[in-house]
């Protein structure tokens, strides 16, 4: 080596600076790796606490930062409020405009909720479209409810968005520790019911927890739980009502309607389990259910030739139902088994439902009519369909809702003449329901409506009691006073 480097002393100073440099970089990727790690970690401890969407705390640290609001309560001897807030409807943003859309939305919701609220109060976003407010000190249920009037009112104006106006309400559950609860599961869970107490009230609404609200909410969990059993306990059955025709007196359709009679609970109304079934997602089964009952019965009716002067035999048609995208395979199936001719079959589908989809709903309805299936809106009159989509609408009948016809002879007058005269502008057929006295029969005769159907003439009966009726053929337009 003593011709490269001359001497024993430079070859020891070169020898020490390759060390000194070896030395250096190794300190530098030591902390390069050191930083690596340290970004990598508060990466990490960003995504566990906080909302990627919104920037607000996710629901790992909402559990924290009650559990610590209660402990500091305690200690003070105060209380704490919790709101928990789920967005009506946001679901069609997704639907419509995208999640994309959805996600923007959300961020607006949560600057509007950090702008009106204390500083101390401490937002969250949970998951979904469900926001919590955690509000401390809180002093009582009043309080917390002007919280959830205020928050109500900031979310009424407009949201502005890619060139769309959109309109967002909340339904908001209120509970209060401790008077609610003794602890953080109980008190989010207590929120939660309340909130959904406001939901089922019409949404757009708050609800402060009460102790019977629980008791409520585990009634619907046995139900729900009940009716996942129900087709298997075969525990369902269908009652048929007549519809007259006013003009020839005869019945000219039935309309089929699903009965419960539980082991565990007794008889139950539909007005209390197919809010339940659509919630829970069980309705797509149940109606496969009604509609293949319903076919098969239809069909055995016509074999026994007692179909001669009915036109249709009418099925309700869910708003999950019409999403589903198997939906016209089991109509297809249904009807292949049963051999009922199409055009004996009628889908109801309520103005709601329809307008809360319309676009799809409409090219769902075209595809039915395509098949030969009657069409009809059910509950006509509580929605706001207008003139312009009735026009385009392949529907083949309008069912006046109940509540117009109570009001006749009265109030309801105008309305309903108002609805005959535009559905038969339209070259569609009318049906009443919920047709209770003479006097509406006959204002109803009066104002041209087709169809009627209600206690007047007949209550919902089984499909035995409907055939004895069938053979009776019996003129219904003598009827001057209430069935037995």
């Amino acid at each position: 080596l003593a011709p490269l480097f001359g001497s024993l002393a430079q070859f020891a100073a070169f020898t020490l600076l390759v060390c000194l440099c070896a030395f250096g970089l190794t300190v530098l990727m030591v902390r390069r790796t050191r930083s690596a790690a340290q970004h990598a970690e508060s990466h990490l401890h960003y995504l566990a606490h906080v909302d990627p969407v919104t920037q607000l705390p996710n629901r790992h640290e909402f559990n924290g930062a009650l559990a610590y609001a209660l402990a500091r309560a305690d200690r003070q001897d105060s209380s704490v409020g919790l709101l928990l807030l789920d967005l009506d409807n946001f679901k069609v943003v997704n639907d419509t405009l995208g999640h994309h859309c959805g996600d923007q939305l959300l961020k607006l919701v949560a600057e509007r909720l950090v702008a009106i609220l204390r500083a101390t109060d401490i937002i969250c976003r949970i998951g979904g479209d469900e926001f919590v407010v955690i509000v401390e000190p809180a002093d009582d249920a009043s309080e917390m409810a002007s919280v959830a009037r205020k928050i109500l009112a900031v979310l009424a104006a407009p949201f502005a968005l890619e060139g769309h106006q959109l309109y967002v309400s909340a339904s908001i559950g209120v509970s209060l520790y401790p008077f609610d609860a003794q602890d953080v599961a109980t008190l989010t869970r207590n929120a939660d019911t309340a909130m959904y107490h406001a939901k089922h009230q019409g949404k757009n609404r708050y609800a402060v927890f009460k102790a019977e609200m629980e008791l409520r909410a585990q009634r619907r969990l046995r139900m729900e739980a009940n009716l996942r059993r129900a087709l298997q306990n075969e525990e369902l059955y269908l009652h048929y009502q007549p519809q007259i025709d006013l003009r020839s007196g005869r019945i000219v359709g039935v309309e089929a309607l699903i009965r419960w009679n539980c082991r565990e609970m007794g008889q139950l109304s539909p007005s209390e389990f197919i809010p339940v079934a659509e919630e829970s997602g069980i309705i797509v089964e149940l109606g496969r259910w009604v509609l293949q009952s319903a076919c098969r019965q239809a069909a055995s009716w016509c074999k026994a030739g007692l179909l001669d002067s009915l036109e249709h035999v009418a099925v309700n048609l869910s708003a999950c139902q019409a999403r589903d995208p198997g939906l016209m395979d089991d109509i297809r199936a249904i009807l292949d088994e049963t051999q009922l001719p199409h055009g004996l079959l009628e889908l109801e589908i309520t103005e709601g439902v329809l307008m809360d989809n319309i676009h799809a709903n409409v090219e769902l309805m075209r595809r039915l009519q395509d098949t030969g299936i009657h069409l009809s809106i059910d509950d006509f009159g509580t929605g706001y369909s207008s003139m312009s989509y009735l026009k385009r609408l392949p529907i083949d009948q309008l069912k006046i809702d109940r509540s117009f016809v109570h009001d006749l002879p009265g109030e309801g007058e105008a309305i309903v003449t108002a609805i005959i005269a535009m559905a038969h502008s339209l070259h569609l057929k009318v049906v009443a329901e919920g047709v209770e006295t003479l006097q509406q029969v006959e204002f109803l005769r009066k104002a041209g409506c087709d169809n009627v159907q209600g206690f007047f003439f007949a209550r919902p009966m089984t499909a035995a009691q409907l055939t004895a009726l069938l053979l009776e053929r019996r003129d219904w337009s003598t009827r001057t006073v209430m069935p037995a």
